[in-house]
């Protein structure tokens, strides 16, 4: 077996550090999670949609969740309303191309978003111009914007009305909270709809 290098210390090294990164993100981010769950929710019940974007990780972190939401979580149940605005990519490459980077996803958020829909920002570093420039759009035009970052919070904190930073360094760790806070809020929108067993 060529995976020597002290097997079992490595493995124990990584679990323990995400075992303790998820306990610092129970302790500090209950709050936070409780706002995005009930804005997504009282969206979604008064006709409005979720939207997810990111760069890199953090768009197929915004690919899954919107899936999860729009096929199924936990059961079969009716659709639930939510878009990721990383995977046309006609409408990605003619923006980048026609506009620039920077207004991948302010553009779809104009076309896209209406008044009272969530705009969720998906960004390890929270310093993400195209993300930032999306939730300024999205703030806007009425829809409640979220982010989800990680380290200090970077410039995303201060343009969202809610904020989940992951309190860590470690971009790895950080996507693993990402994507443990997303199945949350899955699971979350799922029971306050009445679709929980």
């Amino acid at each position: 077996m060529v995976y020597a290098m002290a097997d079992s210390q490595y493995f124990d090294t990584e679990i323990e550090e995400h075992r303790a990164l998820v306990s610092a993100v129970r302790q500090t981010l209950a709050e936070p999670f409780a706002a995005l769950v009930d804005a997504c929710v009282a969206s979604l019940k008064s006709g409005g949609k979720i939207l997810f974007f990111g760069n890199g990780g953090s768009a197929a972190d915004a690919q899954h969740l919107a899936t999860e939401l729009v096929v199924r979580f936990r059961k079969n149940r009716p659709s639930i309303a939510a878009i990721a605005l990383t995977t046309d990519t006609s409408a990605l490459t003619a923006i980048g191309n026609d506009f620039g980077f920077e207004d991948l996803f302010s553009r779809q958020v104009e076309g896209l978003g209406k008044h009272g829909d969530v705009a969720i920002g998906i960004s390890t570093s929270g310093n993400s111009p195209n993300v930032l420039k999306a939730l300024a759009q999205a703030r806007k035009m009425g829809l409640v914007t979220v982010g989800l970052d990680g380290g200090a919070g970077g410039k995303l904190s201060e343009n969202a009305d809610i904020a989940l930073i992951v309190p860590s360094q470690t971009t790895a760790r950080i996507q693993e909270c990402h994507i443990l806070l997303g199945h949350m809020l899955c699971g979350a929108i799922e029971a306050e709809l009445g679709y929980a067993d």
